[in-house]
């Protein structure tokens, strides 16, 4: 063989190895990515009267990250982590998931809820819960998991230290913890494994009101493994008041709490503990109830929202008095967490996937007559083209008082009304030529302002 062809030989492997290589990257980092924007919803993994039980592989398919709850320890004295479905078999739930994966979207395993209490102030139980949770996630297949510890438990408790160096042997060992079952999880998987947290106001932006008890609780977890963290999604709900970065107070329920205490995450604070440096946008994710009943306090209906998430993004006014720290808003902020799937599919509470809904108007780039929220029948509207005013056939009655709203080509809501009457009349004078859609109790139609 002459030495151009062994050379030509050579190079054709060399190149064969490359691709392949490349190809493996490719792949493991395609099968890791965290959806952009994402939709997260908490799942029910129990019926209640309120809220019931939804298959996991029939919930709306705007959601591309879904957060099982809840993984809860054996008893208070055993952090052995359980989770045993309660409605259908394991098999059954396990092929649930294999369905939403085979969809692009991730599933994890929510690590504790408001009822839980986690005890990791032994290095025994920090083992127990290393190895169970190992044994969780490889058992269903679960592409990470999500921490929301917060029923009174001593691992966000602050008693000395600071957030660079915490004190709090609980603590500490649940930083440890995760780390190690991040880091088994990427030796077996050949990938990451994500990681969320939903903590709640007061322990990540009440970290400037005080930092001790549970008062920034969660700033040392955050900042141990910010490296590692790929949500952060504050519960902006059962939250009372809050200080923002500018030295305001915000209520929750409010634009300005939305668009506060995000900002605070993204741009970090002072505490008694030292600085919290700030997570980046795409890192932050916007935690809301799905509908009033679905959390005390805190629920905002979704023209509040919209307006929040606008300005947020920097492609809309501001919508109160809290002004934005960097112009432009944060456009790759990851998106928005809800409590939860099985609340927005009720139709009791609010409109079915009233929030899912909202979402894809917030973050799509335009409504089409292809969009779910437009491609229902069933809305009469009249006359189409329409001059000042149409009229639409609710077929409600006057005290039902159904919500209608009309978008434009680029799916932002220009007019947003009750219906008090059958045969509702709009005044659609200052709207502009164009297309509109109108959407009213999962009915839709477009129409053409002349």
């Amino acid at each position: 063989m002459s030495c151009e062809n062994y050379n030509r030989i050579k190079f054709k492997t060399m190149k064969k190895i490359i691709f392949l290589v490349l190809f493996s990257i490719s792949s493991i980092l395609v099968k890791s990515q965290v959806p952009m924007p994402a939709l997260i919803g908490y799942w029910h993994n129990w019926s209640a009267t309120d809220a019931p039980y939804i298959q996991l592989d029939q919930i709306s398919s705007s959601y591309n990250l879904v957060e099982v709850a809840f993984a809860v320890p054996t008893s208070t004295t055993d952090m052995t982590m359980t989770f045993v479905p309660e409605v259908v078999t394991q098999q059954q739930l396990i092929t649930s998931i294999q369905s939403l994966q085979s969809q692009s979207k991730k599933v994890l395993i929510s690590i504790g809820g408001a009822t839980t209490s986690i005890d990791l102030t032994t290095s025994v139980n920090k083992s127990a819960f290393i190895t169970s949770m190992t044994n969780l996630i490889n058992t269903y297949g679960f592409d990470g998991i999500d921490i929301d510890i917060e029923n009174g438990n001593s691992i966000y408790i602050i008693g000395g230290g600071t957030i660079a160096a915490p004190a709090n042997t609980a603590m500490i060992n649940l930083i440890d913890a995760i780390k190690q079952i991040m880091a088994a999880y990427r030796l077996t998987h050949t990938q990451k494994l994500i990681l969320t947290m939903a903590p709640e106001t007061a322990y990540v932006q009440g970290g400037q009101s005080a930092f001790g008890n549970n008062w920034g609780g969660y700033l040392p977890i955050i900042d141990a493994l910010r490296d590692s963290l790929d949500i952060l999604q504050v519960q902006l709900y059962n939250s009372g008041t809050m200080y923002g970065i500018d030295g305001g107070i915000y209520t929750q329920g409010t634009a300005d709490f939305i668009v506060a205490m995000t900002e605070a995450t993204i741009h970090g604070f002072s505490t008694a503990g030292g600085a919290f440096s700030g997570l980046p946008a795409s890192k932050v994710a916007v935690g809301l109830p799905a509908c009033p009943n679905a959390a005390g306090g805190g629920y905002m209906d979704t023209a509040t929202v919209y307006a929040a998430m606008k300005y947020l993004l920097g492609s809309g006014p501001k919508p109160g008095s809290y002004t934005l720290v960097q112009s432009g808003g944060y456009p790759n902020l990851r998106g928005m967490m809800t409590w939860s799937i099985n609340w927005d599919a009720v139709s009791t509470c609010a409109t079915s996937y009233e929030y899912a809904r909202n979402y894809e108007r917030i973050f799509g780039a335009s409504v089409s007559i292809n969009d779910p929220i437009v491609a229902s029948t069933g809305l009469a509207l009249f006359p189409n083209p329409a001059d000042d005013f149409i009229q639409i056939h609710t077929g409600s009655s006057p005290s039902n008082h159904q919500l209608i709203e009309i978008f434009n080509s680029q799916g932002e809501v220009v007019i947003r009304k009750y219906a008090s009457e059958e045969f509702e009349t709009i005044n659609v004078a200052e709207l502009s030529e164009g297309i509109y859609f109108v959407w009213n109790m999962g009915k839709s139609c477009k129409f053409v302002k002349k």
